[in-house]
Order: C-alpha cells, then structure tokens, then sequence
C-alpha cells in the first residue's frame, strides 16, 4: 500500500520516543516513509496534507514484542480443530485490530504469519509491521509439543506443526534442520522453548528444556544468517542454560532470582516481559494443571520485574494474549498496567524506542530497514496523534478509538478523525 505522498503535522507536541517531556509545538514534514524534517519553519502548500494538531501529542507508533497474531483471538479448542482458512481469516482481522490499537509494529513470537507477513507488505489488508518467528522449536514433552499421550510414540506431524504454529526437534542435527527452516521461510529471529509453560499440559514449570549442544546449535545457525534467538523460559535453570548457550533475549522469565538477573544485565540480554498478574486480564486457563501453573508463574511477576530493574536489565514489553479476542483488544491496557513497576515515561519509552531497539537486533534479516519507535528526522513514518499527554497519563493508551485521533505506518494514513467530513 503506497504511502501519502507528503504530509505535514503541524502545531503539534512531540514525544520523540526518548525524551523525558514533549518537544513543542513544532511541525513534523512526513514525505513518502519518512520523518524528513522537525521543526517550526516548515511551510505547507496546496500539495501537502496537512494535519493541523491543535497542540495535541505526536508520538510513535507503538511496539509490541511478544505477540501471536494467528492465535491471540482464537481458542485453543477451535485452533486444534479448525480449518487453517479460517484460522488465517481470522489472524488477519487481529492484525488489522491491532493497527487500529496504534500498534504499528509487533514481533510474532511464534505462528504461522509468513503469509500474512506478506499480505501485509504488499497492502492486500491492513495490519502492523510483523517480525515473524515462524514456528517454535521445542523438545519432545517441550513447551511446544501439543501431542496429547495417545500420540505416543510419534507417528507423524501433530496438529500445532502441520498448522506452523511450532515443531518438535531432538538433538543437534534436527535443531539445527528446524532453525534453517525457520530462517528460508522469512524468520527475522528465531524462537525456541527452552523451560516449561504454562498452556502446555504436560510439561512442569521447572522442567529445563534443550540441552547446551541443542541451544547452541539454534544459536549458531541464527548468527549464521545475522539474527539472534530469543527463547521462552521462566526459571533460573532454563534461563542460565539459555544465556550460556548464547540467545540474546528470554522471554518471560517471572520465576527468576538475583543471580540470574545479575547475568541478564552482565551479558547484555535483553528481558522481554509482560505484566502476567492473577487478574481479570489473565489468560483463560480451563485446565487444572494449567491454571495451578498459571498462578505460580503469576505470583513470581512482580518480583522479577524488580530484579531485572535493580540490575538494569534491558527490558522489553510485550502482551503474549493467547485464545481470548476480549483479551487480545485490552493490549493497551496491558501497556498502561506497567506503571506499577515504572514511570509513564518508562512505559512510553519502553513501548516505542526501546521496543524499536529489540526489533533491530535481528540485523541482516530485518525486513524493515530504518529507525523505528522514533520521531526524528530519517526515522520510518510510523506516527500515532494522541488526544492527551501518555507522559503524564499512560491510560490514554488504552483508549485508541477515542485517544488515538490518528494512526500512520510506513507514511500512509489509517485513520484520520482530525479530517473535516465533506458535505454529502
């Protein structure tokens, strides 16, 4: 989808995605997909759009790193069922409502995405920017092997790797196999299971899972291909195996210690969170040995974040809302449910600069060259107008359709409730 030629915000306050306070009023020249110029000097002519500002705040587009766009608004039961034609329906709909939630970018932590990817890119629907993982590499009785125990032993593909949602991989060869796959499909980064989940039935959370030679197998073929592995893991163990074998991002990670945290911050890895609380935003856990495991990680949430804070470990957010569209829609909110750990300034630059950061770690394999989660001049276009100040009032986030006055990715406009309606 081409983007608006030329348009020029003006009489607007600017969070640049760094700063601690708004930059302003000033104007922002936006030509093809990028930020060209800042500032108050810019004259507007017949040929420009202009969106006049009326001092209201100009941001950039948020980033969500932890997503699963083909099974955020579906349920489990329906995902393992269904047909794949409507499974991708629908994850085109979730992408289309997460554009309009002012999410421009989102890294899809594990899902068949590679063809919505594309559609995407090409303007056939509307939808964020997506750095796809593809399918999540796990060990047999991993946190990504969905057999039930009447698929024992194996007699072929399960359901979850038909459907690309993950894929079972034993030893170093078929690591190594599965990560290349991942790589020749599109994957800008690569994700493995390296402990036990919560949605998964039959793996503990204190189960560690991959051994040293399996993860350093995934990590060597991802630097092969100059992008990194980000795997989900929770506890001290599964997290220390991780960072010793060489992955550069752990997913999660509530039920982890000092120790551990000391090593995230020495090593320079990055912590992608989420705020997992034992609330009304909890994923729905029917099963019982899910749920009790559900409550255990959720319990260790807050003392986490702290540790990773006290120890200036690189954080990032991200939602990770699985099989529940209620869930799915409340991903600002999620973002806003950060100040309990963090200033709004923190959440915003968490959200946007720092998230950008992440994204850019998958280098040769970026499929979005160019700064993003910023205002700046060079910067892709990814620009959200904001009635109110998220530095001030991070809950403004959680109100898009009413806040969110204008969304723009890659410089093309997808909602505009500034423009004047013409007479019919």
């Amino acid at each position: 989808m081409a983007a608006d030629s030329v348009v020029v915000f003006k009489n607007v306050k600017v969070f640049d995605g760094n700063s601690d306070q708004l930059i302003g009023p000033t104007s922002v020249l936006v030509e093809g997909n990028k930020i060209v110029k800042i500032g108050q000097g810019i004259l507007a002519d017949d040929k420009m759009l202009v969106i006049e500002g009326g001092s209201r705040t100009l941001m950039p587009g948020l980033i969500d790193v932890h997503v699963h766009l083909s099974m955020a608004s579906i349920p489990m039961s329906t995902l393992l069922t269904a047909d794949s034609g409507y499974i991708h329906l629908h994850a085109g709909k979730e992408a289309e409502r997460t554009l309009m939630r002012g999410f421009t970018s989102v890294r899809d932590a594990s899902g068949p995405v590679f063809g919505l990817k594309k559609a995407i890119d090409e303007g056939t629907i509307p939808g964020p920017r997506i750095y796809p993982s593809g399918a999540m590499i796990s060990q047999t009785a991993g946190h990504g092997d969905f057999r039930m125990p009447y698929d024992v032993p194996k007699q072929g593909l399960s359901r979850a790797e038909v459907f690309g949602a993950g894929i079972v991989a034993d030893g170093v060869p078929a690591v190594m196999k599965a990560s290349r796959e991942q790589l020749l499909q599109g994957a800008s980064q690569l994700k493995l299971a390296a402990g036990g989940g919560v949605a998964s039935n039959f793996d503990p959370l204190d189960v560690s899972q991959y051994s040293d030679e399996e993860l350093e197998a995934a990590v060597n073929a991802a630097d092969d291909w100059g992008t990194y592995v980000t795997v989900h893991a929770y506890t001290p163990k599964a997290i220390r195996r991780a960072v010793n074998a060489g992955v550069k991002c752990i997913e999660h990670g509530q039920l982890m210690d000092d120790d551990v945290a000391r090593l995230l911050a020495e090593k320079k890895v990055w912590l992608s969170t989420q705020p997992f609380l034992d609330d009304e935003d909890a994923n729905p856990m029917k099963d019982p040995a899910s749920r009790k495991k559900q409550i255990e990680m959720t319990n260790g949430t807050d003392l986490s974040i702290r540790l990773a804070i006290n120890h200036k470990v690189k954080i990032a957010w991200g939602t990770d809302s699985l099989f529940d569209a209620n869930l799915a829609a409340k991903q600002g909110k999620q973002l806003a449910k950060m100040a309990k750990w963090f200033s709004p300034v923190q959440i915003m630059r968490m959200a946007t600069s720092g998230n950008g950061e992440l994204l850019a770690l998958s280098g040769l394999r970026n499929p979005y060259p160019g700064k993003l989660g910023v205002v700046e001049e060079g910067a892709l276009a990814d620009l959200i107008l904001v009635e109110g100040n998220p530095l001030e009032d991070p809950t403004v986030i959680s109100a898009p359709e009413a806040k969110f006055l204008v969304i723009m990715k890659d410089g093309r406009i997808y909602k505009n409730a500034t423009a004047t309606p013409k007479p019919r």
